[in-house]
């Protein structure tokens, strides 16, 4: 719930409410003298529902909400008044209660487009998790207006990671303390080793590369999209020239019954973890008239994949909120991998995502 003004008729509606407040904590005041504790008065922190970014409820309001079924349909009318263009991507609730990883909990699975909820023609798949109705090869033909300036003239690629903390499964070789499971700081193995991977391929192909490496989600886990959007924005302001921005994570996958699945294929005899790319759009309701052109980047990069290493790539996944993505007309998030994965699959995965993301990258860059 987001924190909001009270001014004009909210204002004159608290004013007509306060002597109500007063007497409702009269009422409260003299049940704890007596030892009793109001109903609806004291409840869980849980009941309250605070989305990433927002600032926390005060406490008056959080009694109000509680007590009132009148003052909880006011505070949902006023928000409806004054709701904000977007509210941050929810950050997934089971990242942050994942169980520790064990060999036993552990499928390997190669995940491909079947079943319910996929879409799929001309080689393309993808799992939508919109409203939206998606014409793949309509999307195909409109393409992308992208294009990168030549490197010398500065940077192309920005590599960042919200989520900078995420790790991998320890396979007894990884020396690292965990600040939470298959969460690390320390940045040789966790997904920002995975951005150095990426930089390293790209660099090599000729690309001009920025690669950020702080934590937006460490000490805070929520929030962490807000920040990096401030990031990003700085880092566009100072350095026009980029044209993409990769929001690098791990996936996190796990069954109802606590199976923990991790996407991989083997490529040349090395076990690979799969790539999936995530595209935003504006069923959210916030502002984002230009999705279909990342979508379409999107599917010149999964075939890409595919073609070269079939079954490298995982579905596109296609969601409601826009995941930073309105910033630059190349911007999309990439999930290498999942928690049940080790590192070294998810750097063999990163490789393989790195070389052919950069000829689509290449096949964009303008004549100098």
């Amino acid at each position: 719930m987001k924190k909001r003004g009270t001014a004009g008729g909210v204002g004159r509606f608290l004013r007509r409410c306060t002597a109500g407040v007063l007497a409702l904590l009269g009422l409260w005041m003299a049940a704890g003298t007596a030892g009793l504790s109001p109903p609806g008065l004291f409840r869980p922190a849980a009941a309250v529902q605070i989305e990433e970014g927002d600032e926390p409820v005060p406490v008056l309001q959080r009694l109000l909400l509680g007590e009132s079924a009148l003052l909880a349909q006011w505070a949902a009318d006023a928000g409806r008044e004054a709701k904000p263009e977007e509210t941050s991507p929810e950050e997934a609730d089971e990242e942050q209660n994942l169980e520790a990883v064990t060999p036993d909990k552990v499928e390997e699975r190669t995940i491909s487009g079947s079943g319910s909820g996929y879409v799929n023609g001309g080689g393309i798949s993808l799992f939508n998790r919109t409203e939206k109705t998606v014409d793949l090869a309509a999307v195909a033909a409109a393409g992308t207006s992208l294009s990168f300036r030549p490197a010398d003239q500065g940077p192309q690629v920005l590599i960042i990671h919200t989520h900078g903390t995420e790790s991998f499964a320890r396979d007894g070789t990884e020396p690292y303390t965990e600040t939470g499971t298959a969460h690390t700081t320390d940045s040789s193995y966790n997904i920002i080793r995975v951005g150095d991977e990426i930089a390293r391929i790209f660099e090599e192909q000729g690309i001009s590369v920025l690669h950020d490496t702080e934590f937006y989600d460490y000490p805070s886990y929520n929030g962490a999209y807000d920040r990096s959007r401030a990031a990003i924005e700085a880092y566009l302001a100072q350095y026009p020239t980029i044209q993409m921005v990769l929001d690098v994570h791990r996936d996190a996958l796990v069954g109802s019954d606590g199976t923990i699945y991790k996407p991989v294929l083997q490529v040349d005899g090395v076990k690979t973890a799969q790539v999936m790319l995530l595209v935003g759009t504006d069923d959210a309701g916030a502002s984002f008239p230009d999705w279909t052109e990342h979508l379409a980047l999107a599917m010149e990069i999964q075939e890409q994949m595919n073609a070269l290493w079939p079954g490298l790539a995982r579905p596109i996944t296609l969601r409601t909120a826009r995941f930073n993505q309105q910033l630059t007309k190349g911007s999309l998030l990439v999930e290498i991998g999942s928690h049940g994965n080790t590192l070294e699959e998810v750097l063999a995965g990163a490789r393989l995502f790195a070389r052919a993301a950069g000829q689509v990258i290449r096949s964009h860059q303008a004549a100098s």
